[in-house]
């Protein structure tokens, strides 16, 4: 990013981060499940790897016990940029009276 550019989040962003935000950790589907049908599974972890490539997300392996079988779920955090990136554009968004996404 240009250092001139303000970082801004996408509607679909926006979300995802104001939902980590009031809750913690979660997982992809856990997201879409918690969206009211704004997010869709088979965009969402586009959305959140593209996150995690700005910065703006961490992620690791739900740890599980030896003997279950399956692929582990990922769990999504906010760093703290992404933490102040979202702040600064509900600020923003506030400021120029628009609400929110």
């Amino acid at each position: 990013m240009n250092s001139n550019e303000f970082p801004g989040l996408s509607g679909k962003e926006f979300l995802i981060m104001e939902m980590l935000l009031e809750n913690g950790e979660m997982f992809g589907l856990e997201m879409v499940d918690n969206s009211g049908g704004d997010l869709k599974k088979g965009t969402i972890y586009v959305t959140l790897g593209r996150m995690e490539g700005k910065g703006l997300l961490d992620s690791h392996e739900e740890e599980r016990p030896e003997n279950e079988n399956g692929i582990a779920r990922r769990l999504y955090s906010p760093t703290e940029y992404g933490q102040r990136v979202f702040k600064s554009q509900e600020i923003a968004l506030k400021y120029l009276n628009m609400g929110s996404w």
